[in-house]
């Protein structure tokens, strides 16, 4: 199964590091946000990605082009002009990166990689936003429940779509309203192809239109997930996350460090325990060191 990762927005409220970078390349714990997002799917076998770029793109692409080559030990022989890279296991990540535009809506970015995905059930999330979520068990329900699409939902008080969920059934969804605590749209989505009817074009707003004709026909679904959320869209939010990394405490970390492997594959799945986003913006767990 691939996963789409939105890439392409200006993330204009971090606008002092997006005016250097895009903002799937700021840096959480020295590795941009994005490489989170993408060690959460491999840490369930999901290692096919698809890049929506956009603003900046060249820089995503020349990331991954020198990924291999910043993470191994190099020799350079200036006298012989060689250079050697010296064997060292990276991600098995394939990932295709695909120019959407520049200012290209959510739901337009991702009917411009339909050719990509015809005929196939993919994820599709955000690039700014990490989560202990087991999206093993997202794309499980995603198949029990046989919708167009499936959303994780956390509860938050939140700048974000909220959703009215009945029995893993979404009856109304409500984009950013103002002061309501409830569930809420995170994305780590499971989508049918079916869904690129859905939009129109490069203007289309995926959490509106698209989002709001599935719940019209009951075809959008929701895990519930009690864990952890948060999304990158502040400074205040990338320093909370700064914090959890340095701590040792972060929740979203679901992967070990060696060889490719999870702490899924070894059943060290850490969402028992883990804060969830509420208890860490309130202070009532601590999260600094």
């Amino acid at each position: 199964m691939k996963a789409v990762i939105l890439a392409g927005g200006m993330g204009t409220r971090l606008s002092e590091e997006t005016i250097l970078k895009p903002k799937p390349l700021v840096e959480v714990g020295g590795m941009p946000i994005l490489w989170h997002i993408m060690k959460i799917y491999s840490s369930c076998q999901i290692n096919d990605f698809i890049l929506l770029c956009g603003y900046k793109g060249d820089m995503i692409k020349e990331y991954f082009s020198n990924y291999f080559l910043h993470r191994s030990d190099v020799t350079f022989d200036m006298v012989h002009n060689t250079m050697e890279v010296h064997k060292r296991t990276s991600e098995p990540w394939r990932i295709t990166l695909v120019d959407t535009g520049q200012e290209t809506m959510t739901g337009g970015r991702l009917k411009r990689v339909a050719d990509y995905l015809r005929d196939e059930t993919f994820c599709f999330t955000y690039g700014d936003g990490v989560s202990d979520v087991n999206v093993q068990q997202v794309i499980e329900l995603h198949k029990s429940k046989q919708k167009i699409a499936t959303v994780t939902a956390m509860r938050h008080q939140s700048r974000f779509g909220i959703l009215q969920i009945q029995d893993d059934q979404v009856h109304k969804f409500s984009e950013k309203p103002v002061g309501e605590t409830n569930w809420m749209n995170s994305g780590f989505f499971v989508l049918d192809s079916r869904v690129f009817d859905l939009i129109d074009g490069d203007a289309t707003v995926f959490e509106q239109e698209p989002l709001q004709r599935l719940v019209a026909r009951n075809e959008l679904a929701a895990y519930q997930h009690e864990g952890f959320f948060m999304g990158m869209d502040s400074l205040r939010d990338k320093k909370i996350l700064e914090e959890l990394w340095a701590a040792g405490k972060a929740p979203w970390k679901v992967w070990c460090d060696h060889e490719n492997t999870s702490d899924r594959q070894y059943g060290l799945h850490r969402t028992h325990g883990s804060p969830t986003t509420e208890e860490i913006l309130s202070g009532s767990r601590a999260h600094r060191p």
